[in-house]
């Protein structure tokens, strides 16, 4: 479990120090991803850092990303690993920092060796008043 959590917090690592081609390693070549952006579902290939380098240059500089209460689970070549994350960043052009605390599931396989990223699903709560607000002030 060791190796998975390295694979899961250098990503955050690379993320933050604005490494794409270092966060992209530890994906497979093709990944599964449900993230917080639209659409509702992609596939993206891993091997192209284009759509995450366009992304951070949304920001003044890469967001830091942190992962809290990681628990994985193993059982052969698959893994999985859930998380409470933050990301924080100050959007470009504007001084106003925040923080986005949200929901991360981590499908990982073993291939040749190495623990890859094959499935990722990045969520936020929403209110259940009828508004149906994107509940982001929230905190672990």
């Amino acid at each position: 479990m060791r190796e998975i959590q390295e694979v899961i917090e250098g990503r955050a690592a690379k993320l933050s120090a604005g490494d794409v081609r270092g966060f992209l390693a530890y994906s497979a070549p093709e990944v599964v991803l449900y993230s917080l952006a639209p659409p509702l579902a992609e596939r993206a290939d891993s091997t192209d850092p284009t759509p995450t380098e366009q992304w951070l240059a949304t920001f003044e500089a890469p967001p830091r990303r942190e992962v809290t209460q990681l628990e994985i689970a193993v059982d052969g070549d698959v893994a999985f690993a859930t998380s409470l994350d933050s990301m924080s960043a100050t959007p470009k052009g504007t001084t106003d920092a925040f923080t986005l605390w949200y929901r991360v599931t981590l499908g990982l396989r073993r291939i040749d060796g190495r623990w890859l990223v094959v499935h990722e699903h990045e969520s936020v709560p929403f209110r259940m008043d009828g508004s149906f607000a994107a509940a982001i002030d929230l905190t672990p």
